[in-house]
């Protein structure tokens, strides 16, 4: 097992973590449809209580956070210790949008809910750009016998413009951008696929055509035939390596930026979902063990990427 060391433990399916410049760590804790606020020492402040169900985080230009709230679309359940989510029940379900909090007062405004008319559904994953745009998944929701398709978003942050840039997607929910902000990277949970697209500019991916449909290309696919790697949020660290929390499998994989040499991290907890880097040179990765309800650290082989408008 890698060398984690627990931060807090405790929390409702923590996921969403980004590291603050004075140590801290912002998590959500879906279940509990809140943010919290976890000093080095452990200690939990409760930042925002924004309801549905708060899921990935970021820093924009304004120095506020900026969520994926999936509003509630699905339920919780205790598997023997393990806590999972369950089917979608619609009457907690309050609406997909992407909304802005004020760290300081806790304050939360709605950002986006819709977009071309058509109401956004689970948001899940999300980062910013050096452009004063964002990026996020929207998962789907997924019902007994049903599916939504759904696909990538581009959003600036003063809420002036959103656009659907991916279109379709199999429950896609990690979501990053390279070192030089010029390849976009996503993973499809189920299927185990990480993809990336070439950007010519802020929002604008270069679409391949072909078969597939969403125009970009498989970087790796995980799991081999008698294996399932379910893939949650990532991140990118600063030589390009695309680090997904994998499921199933229970840790870290990081792929490096030819597709080619893949390396795994265990932790422990089959329900690993997000890293995020921090620490002195950024080599401290901060890992969610939802499951399980721990934040833990881990030390970094290389340095974290510096994200675009870090606080």
């Amino acid at each position: 097992m890698s060398e984690l060391n627990i931060i807090a433990d405790g929390l409702g399916f923590p996921e969403g973590p980004v590291a603050l410049s004075d140590g801290s760590v912002v998590v959500v804790e879906l279940p509990h449809a809140r943010i919290t606020r976890i000093a080095p020492d452990g200690t939990k402040t409760v930042v925002a209580e924004p309801g549905g169900g708060p899921n990935g985080l970021a820093v924009g230009p304004d120095g506020k956070l900026y969520c994926a709230n999936n509003g509630g679309s699905m339920t919780w359940a205790d598997h023997g210790g393990l806590m999972a989510p369950g089917p979608h029940d619609p009457s907690r379900y309050s609406g997909g949008r992407i909304e802005r909090i004020d760290l300081d007062t806790g304050e939360v405004e709605v950002v986006y809910d819709s977009c071309d008319g058509r109401p956004l559904r689970s948001p899940n994953d999300i980062v910013f750009d050096d452009h004063g745009g964002f990026w996020f998944t929207d998962l789907g929701i997924t019902f007994e016998r049903t599916q939504d398709r759904t696909g990538l978003f581009y959003g600036k942050a003063d809420g002036s413009s959103i656009t659907e840039a991916v279109f379709p997607l199999d429950c896609p929910n990690g979501i990053g951008l390279s070192p030089d902000g010029k390849r976009l990277y996503a993973a499809e949970t189920f299927t185990g696929r990480l993809i990336s697209w070439e950007l010519s500019g802020p929002g604008t991916p270069v679409l391949i055509p072909g078969l597939a449909g969403h125009g970009g290309t498989v970087l790796r696919g995980l799991g081999g035939q008698r294996e399932m790697h379910g893939l949650d949020s990532l991140a990118v660290d600063g030589e390009g390596w695309v680090c997904v929390g994998t499921l199933m499998a229970g840790g870290i994989t990081a792929v490096d930026p030819t597709g080619e040499t893949v390396e795994f991290y265990p932790t422990g907890d089959p329900l690993t979902t997000n890293i995020c880097f921090g620490g002195p040179d950024l080599r401290t990765a901060f890992v969610t063990l939802s499951g399980t309800g721990r934040l833990a650290s881990m030390p970094w082989p290389r340095p974290g990427l510096a994200l675009a408008h870090s606080r």
